[in-house]
Formats: C-alpha cells, structure tokens, sequence
C-alpha cells in the first residue's frame, strides 16, 4: 500500500491587490455565443478549444454574478493555467444577466430554475460538446445538480460551491418577501452572497461586488433571476444505503466536491446536501478564513483541490505542487483527496470542523484506511478537508 502524502493547501491570493483592480473581471482568448434553446437564448463565452474527448469545464455563477465576476479571478489565477491547458472552458450566463444585457420586454416570463438547468443540453449540442465537468456557485451550482440528475451521461464531474439542494420553505418565502419590500435588491443579493463577518469585515470586497450587482448587472433582470432561483422546488436526492436503495435512490451518479468557505451564510445547507450523497464519490472541502467567494478570497487553495479532483477522474497525469516543492507528484493509478469523516450534527450545530488534514490516496483505498469505513453508508456524516 502507497505511504500517503501529506498536503497542505495554504495559498491565499485575493481578488483584490490594489483598488485600481478592483473590478478587473476580464476575459483572455474567448469566443462569445448567443444559443437559442427550447427555453429562450443563453449567453456563452467559449475559452479554449476543446481537446479531442475530454470534456469541457462548465460554469454556471450565482445570482447578482454573472461569468466574468463570478469565475475569471480563479481562472485568470496563474496555478489554473495548468488546468486550462488541458480543459477548455465554457461559461455559461443566465439569460439577461451578462454584461451589457438589454432588458427583457415587459411581461417576458423568465425560464425556471429547471428550465435554466434544461438549456444546457442545447449549449453542448451547439458547440458539438460530449460532457463536461461543471463548477457551479449558489444559484449555478443548483442549476448544475439538476442538470446531472437529469443528464447523468452528460455530467462527469461536478464541483458545487454554496450548494443548496433544498426548496425555499414557506417563512423563508415569507421573509423574502418582507425583505423585498423595506431592502434594496442589491443587499438582498450581498446577504446571500457573503456571511455577516465578511460583510462587515472585508469591506474593499463588498463595495467591489455592491458596485458590480448595482451598475454592471441590468437590475430587472436580476430580480426575475432572483425570484426563479428563490421559487426552486427541492433536488429530492437522497443517500444510498448499501443493500437497501443503492440501485432506487436518487442521487448523482459522478464525482462531486462540494466546496464552502468557514464563513459563508451557505454552510448549513452544503451539509445538509453532503449528507444526502454517495460518500463513495463526494468530498466536503470546508475552507478556513474563507467566505461566500471562495473562488475569488481563496483562488490558490480551490485551486489545488480542484487539481486533485480531475486527476482523480483520471485526467491530467502529473499534479504540479508549485507552492511546495518542485517536483510533481505521480498518479500512478488516479488520486483524490481523502475526508475524515464526522457526524453531520456535530458540523453544523458546533459551526467548527473538525480538524483534518489533506492527503492523497488511490481510489478505494479509503475504506481500507478508516475504521468506520465500513458504516460509512448507514449514517449521515459530513466527509471534511478543512484548509
């Protein structure tokens, strides 16, 4: 058996280096789509070119965001050039919200948050994609779970930051609704984005992303995303029991990350998604002194998960550690990140995670390395690297 390898992920670049950077969200090498689906037009921006088989990283950001402030700080990171060497990519807008988006016609009925998940398959069809890996934020990581599901042949891998599998109840309707009337849209959106500490704390942050939802993000067509993405009807997946509904459940089928930073307001509801999913093929990051943005505050540290996770899917061979050494570390088979494992109640109810430490493993040794391995499927837990 392989000795495991400690590794640490502790690169911190945030988006903000200098206050004449501050909304600098370009895109480098793109090619701009307009795709007209069964459910309205979509807008997407093509990186890259498509390499033979593999399939292409797709993105999918979260309300008050569109592709360029939601994901070029992480892809314009200079560790991710690596990744893109090997992937290309595909950002994917919500209808009406990419930069420059005219208004919709006065009583144009917004696609639900189903229907947004259904264009995608138009997308693929369109720029002749196979399958991709998705990486979704909050209201696209959604969007991007309900596409696996119904797609599962489509989806190989899918890293899901701020993920809320759950509908909205009744009092959170409610409360929405009474927010609505006495908040502006854009706090709305900054409350959902970012945790109270960060809102308070990391202020060059907030007023970067509150001028960007108020003057880049055309306002009407951000509450008609807003309100499809607050009417979303559960994901209805649920946990498979060896020996009881391993073949019946209804779960996602591909390798999933499930990424939330220690202060995000999203913390509660990623668990509560991690413990309805097949362990078998889920890893919980949880990000220290990390917010809502995990892609944005913690580019370096998403960075190398996500590098770990593709070679785990058997994609790129070599995994260049450049902030701890020089030297690559081999897959000789593939290698992913092994989780502790800790009850689901204990995570959320102390709001702390249990102290973890990353390592690197082949594929199903994990079972064979942790005690518990074998109840691993009779019980909720959280699976956690904490970084």
């Amino acid at each position: 058996m392989d000795e495991l390898q400690d590794v640490q992920l502790t690169e911190i670049k945030p988006l903000l280096n200098d206050k004449n950077s501050a909304r600098n969200f370009q895109d480098f090498d793109c090619q701009e789509h307009d795709i007209e689906t069964a459910f309205g037009v979509v807008h997407v921006t093509l990186r890259g070119t498509p390499k033979g088989n593999r399939p292409v990283i797709l993105t999918y950001h979260d309300i008050g965001l569109n592709h360029k402030s939601c994901f070029n700080a992480f892809f314009n990171f200079e560790d991710m050039q690596e990744i893109t060497h090997h992937f290309a990519v595909c950002h994917v807008d919500a209808p009406g919200q990419q930069e420059g988006a005219p208004p919709f016609p006065s009583g144009f009925q917004y696609p639900t948050i189903d229907e947004l998940a259904e264009m995608l398959p138009a997308v693929l069809t369109h720029l002749s994609l196979r399958s991709i890996i998705g990486i979704g934020v909050g209201a696209g990581a959604y969007i991007l779970s309900r596409f696996a599901l119904n797609h599962p042949d489509l989806v190989e891998g899918l890293v899901l930051i701020n993920v809320d599998p759950c509908a909205k109840g009744w009092m959170d309707w409610a409360a929405s609704k009474l927010s609505g009337w006495t908040t502006n849209i854009v706090d709305i959106v900054l409350s959902h984005l970012f945790g109270q500490e960060e809102l308070q704390a990391n202020l060059d942050l907030i007023q970067t992303y509150r001028l960007h939802i108020a003057q880049d993000i055309n306002q009407e067509n951000l509450q008609l995303f807003l309100t499809s993405y607050n009417s979303r009807r559960d994901l209805d997946i649920e946990r498979p029991v060896l020996g009881v509904n391993e073949n019946t459940t209804k779960t996602l089928k591909c390798p999933a990350l499930l990424v939330v930073g220690d202060n995000s307001p999203a913390v509660e509801a990623v668990v509560e998604c991690n413990s309805r999913l097949d362990p078998a093929n889920t890893t919980f990051l949880k990000m220290a002194d990390c917010g809502g943005l995990p892609q944005v505050v913690q580019p370096g540290k998403l960075t190398e998960a996500f590098k770990y996770f593709v070679q785990g899917m058997g994609y790129i061979p070599h995994v260049q550690l450049s902030h701890l050494s020089t030297e690559s570390v081999p897959s000789a088979s593939m290698t992913r990140l092994i989780r502790s494992r800790t009850h689901s109640s204990s995570s959320v109810g102390s709001g702390e995670s249990t102290q973890t430490r990353s390592q690197t493993s082949k594929p199903g040794e994990a079972a064979t390395r942790m005690p518990e391995a074998a109840n691993i499927r009779d019980s909720p837990q959280t699976m956690e690297v904490s970084c």
